[in-house]
């Protein structure tokens, strides 16, 4: 009985069948197609399989991928591994830099500074005793600002005292017309020069630049010292060129003229020169005109 069955059914499914298409107004056979049920369900499971085959496909070799849950998981998991990794290297190597800051700041102090075994295991590790030692990038850093810092020491007592006022010839800082002259009677400790818009001032001496500041009363001001314990002061810039501790050559750009601070009444330099706390007539040693 059960063999019977299954060759009804298989009967069944052999079965021919004819499709046709006809003209609903004249009847007119316009398409016909034989086929079977096994032909109709070989069909549907071959094109359900095309389908699926094709889906996977732009799955896989697209960015759709990205956007199935659960897909990214283990490049995320490695991602996350590395940013660990880097962080915790990071962490470490600012703490070492911390640290060396620290006692650069100590031996600039003069200070005296504890070490510590376990900060430092890694540096005595990679640091060793050798005969060719290079200069590294921290020790030029490191000789850089000792540098820097040693320009702000201006102590009469490193000045040659040797030459004279008469041996210093001085660089005019700027070519133009005097409207004041140097009278320390009315407090007037220099002297004010007039020159066209945007003129460049010039440093009248070699020095290093102590000062370079904006102030209420005379606008941008920068001060420069010079050998034997004299200073020059520039006052009402519009622009400083230069900033505290840099060395400058007498000739060089140090400012723009300008009209800055209250104590103006229009564009123009406002120069002094003082020698061990005493102000001098720059008039006598330099040639404005």
């Amino acid at each position: 009985m059960e063999e019977k069955k299954k060759k009804r059914i298989l009967k069944k499914l052999k079965n021919k069948y004819r499709l046709v298409i006809l003209n609903d107004a004249s009847f007119e056979e316009r398409f016909s197609y034989r086929l079977s049920p096994l032909n109709i369900v070989t069909l549907i499971i071959s094109f359900a399989f095309l389908i699926t085959a094709l889906v996977a496909a732009i799955i896989i070799f697209s960015p759709l991928r990205e956007y199935i849950p659960g897909y990214t998981d283990v490049n995320l998991r490695k991602d996350l591994t590395q940013m660990v990794l880097r962080s915790d290297s990071l962490e470490k190597e600012l703490n070492r830099n911390s640290a060396y800051l620290e006692r650069i700041n100590a031996v600039l102090r003069g200070e005296e500074f504890e070490t510590n075994d376990s900060t430092n295991q890694n540096q005595s590790e990679a640091i060793k005793l050798n005969k060719n030692i290079t200069r590294s990038t921290e020790d030029s850093l490191l000789r850089e600002y000792v540098e820097r810092e040693e320009a702000y020491s201006l102590d009469a007592s490193e000045f040659s005292e040797e030459a004279g006022e008469s041996e210093i010839y001085f660089f005019p800082p700027l070519k133009g017309t005097i409207t004041q002259e140097y009278d320390p009677s009315n407090e007037h400790f220099g002297i004010d020069i007039v020159a066209p818009k945007n003129e460049a001032i010039k440093a009248a001496y070699d020095g290093t630049v102590i000062f370079s500041e904006w102030t209420v009363e005379t606008g941008y001001v920068i001060q420069l010292q010079h050998a034997n314990n004299i200073t020059s002061i520039y006052k009402h810039n519009s622009v400083l060129l230069k900033k505290t501790g840099d060395i400058v050559k007498a000739g060089e750009a140090i400012a723009i003229i300008g009209n800055t601070g209250k104590l103006t009444s229009g564009p123009h330099l406002h120069f002094e020169l003082w020698q061990s706390g005493v102000s001098i007539n720059p008039s006598k040693y330099i040639n404005f005109n």
